[in-house]
Formats: structure tokens, sequence, C-alpha cells
């Protein structure tokens, strides 16, 4: 009974942060001075297209019928929340008009997921197990190296490393390329390498730039649970070193960072906007870049709507598989 309560507020919640989200994500873009009809009317005429005044007034008409700008803002927003919440069509691109939202959203998902979904394990990885060691043997002369080198890195925004990188690596030591360029086809040889060689520097950037917080975080976690009385008591019984780490400090340690992977995981679908930017690399944050550049109401809608969906059931699981990692929380 107590995790059938729990998992009806969970969910009651988890719609509710849906609903406000995608409800925002309407009415913010609708604020902007631009509009977008009149945006896209302008771009025809300006390619030197000749039109009847008559024929310009039933393409705006045929366009505001396209983008859901039809009646007023309240009709829009129910004919918008129909449309999403029943089909998950969020219309055609005014961008790149007339191909779909969500045709362009999937393919730059499996980019953005490739490049940061790898980034964000591997940055996990190191920072935690370099946090422990640092945090756990805290006396250390590498210890206190280590963390002044995460404090030094954590304030630094991942771009301006990834501008320090493109500088060292493009420019003084020409190894990588400054814009992301794919050869072959998928699934070749060839498109894989060319893939992963592309990837480096974009990722690099990250995988540096987030290892600097999880050194930190765990390295202050480590130290704390190093001093409770449990892990006294089991080096009083001569437990070994490797066991008290793991099995004591590790596995109190380690929550906190499991939710906050979490989230990082669930921010995944942002994209990383200015690193792609930087690289031209194909993703979800060159896609948001645009939509904001050309008021492209839909899809900005899309790919923001896709973020808040992601980061709310990445928090949802957590919820839901905390007790799994952590045996004396329980639900209630």
């Amino acid at each position: 009974m107590g995790f059938v309560r729990f998992l009806l507020s969970r969910i009651l919640i988890y719609i509710l942060v849906i609903w406000v989200g995608i409800t925002t994500i309407f009415f913010i873009p609708r604020l902007m001075p631009s509009d977008p009809v009149e945006a896209m009317l302008g771009r025809v005429m300006s390619q030197g297209a000749f039109m009847e005044p008559e024929q310009v007034q039933a393409l705006r008409q045929s366009l505001i019928a396209s983008f859901g700008l039809e009646g007023t803002l309240g009709q829009q927003y129910v004919g918008f929340l129909k449309r999403v919440l029943l089909t998950g069509d969020f219309g055609p691109s005014l961008a790149m008009f007339p191909t779909p939202v969500m045709d362009l959203i999937r393919k730059a998902i499996p980019w953005s997921l490739f490049l940061l979904l790898s980034s964000a394990i591997i940055a996990w990885v190191i920072g935690n197990v370099i946090g422990l060691l640092s945090g756990y043997y805290r006396h250390k002369v590498y210890s206190r190296i280590l963390e002044a080198i995460a404090v030094t890195i954590y304030p630094i925004p991942y771009y301006i490393l990834a501008l320090i990188l493109i500088i060292l690596f493009v420019y003084i030591k020409p190894i990588f390329p400054l814009s992301f360029s794919v050869q072959g086809k998928f699934p070749s040889l060839q498109f894989i390498v060319s893939t992963v060689y592309n990837s480096i520097l974009p990722a690099l950037s990250i995988v540096i730039a987030g290892s600097g917080w999880w050194v930190l975080s765990m390295k202050a976690l480590s130290s704390s649970i190093s001093e409770e009385d449990f892990v006294r008591f089991a080096k009083l019984k001569g437990v070994g070193e490797g066991k008290i780490m793991g099995q004591y400090v590790l596995r109190n340690a380690i929550l906190p960072q499991i939710t906050m992977l979490a989230l990082v995981l669930g921010g995944v679908f942002n994209g990383a906007l200015i690193t792609e930017i930087l690289f031209a690399y194909p993703g979800l944050g060159t896609l948001i870049y645009t939509a904001v550049l050309q008021a492209d109401y839909n899809l900005l809608m899309g790919t923001i709507s896709l973020s808040i969906i992601a980061v709310a059931t990445a928090t949802f699981l957590v919820d839901l598989l905390y007790p799994f990692f952590d045996p004396r929380i329980r639900y209630r």
C-alpha cells in the first residue's frame, strides 16, 4: 500500500511538472517581438518572388494555420496541447520549412546522445574515482594536488575550455578539425572512425569541465564519511583498506552522485548549446540555437519540451530506484 501511494504521488508530480513546463514553453515564445509568419513572408519576398496581394494573404493564412496561430491565445493553447499530447506533432519548422519539427529532432537526437551521454558518463566515472581516492586519503600530498586542480577547473565554463582546446589542437598543433564533418555512411567503419575523431575535442571540453564538480563533491562526501564511527570501527577490526573504501565509504557517498547523474543525463536532451555551435555539431543544441535565432516557435517548443520531459522522467526514475541503491530508504 505504501508503494502504491508513493507511486501515485510521484506520477502526479511527474505529470504536473511536464504540464507546467510545456505550458511555460508555449507562452514564452509568444512574448517575443518577432512574428514567424511575417518573417517567413519576408523571406519569400526577399527571394524576388512576385505575388499578388490575394496570393500573399492566402499564403499568410496558410502559414498561420500551419504554425497553429489561428484563433485566440487560449484556442491556440488548447489546440497545441491536443496536437502535442495526442500525436506528438509540433508542426512544421519555420527555419527549415516545410520539414516537420519531429523529423529534425529525430535526426539530431542520436548525435547529442552520442556526444553528451558518453561525455557525462566518462566525466562521472573519472571524477568520482579521483574524488573517492582524494577524499579517503585526504592527508596525502597528491590528494591536495588533485583538489587544487579540480578547484581550478570547476569554475571554468565548458565553452571556454572548448575555445582553449581549439586554440591548442586546431591552430597551434593542428591535430583535430574545427568543424564536425563525417565521412562514409552509417554503420561503415569509416563513418564510426570519423565520428569518433570529430567528436574528441567537443567531448574533451565537456569531460574536463564536468570532472571538476564530480571530484569536489565526491571528495567532500568521502572525507566526511571516512570520519564516521562505523568506518573507524571497521579499521579497528582490521578490515582491509580496499573493502572499507569500496563497501563502507563509496556505498554511502555514491547515492547523491547517482541522483545528480540522473539529472545530468536528463539534461542531455538540451544539447551542449555553445559547444555544438563552436564545433558545428549537428545536435539538439544547434537546433535550439537555430530556433531562437529565427524565431521558430514550433522548433523551440519541440526541443525544449523534449528536454522538460527527459529531466522529469530522469527524476521520476531516480525516485523509484533509490531504495534499490540504499536499503535504508523506504517507500512512503
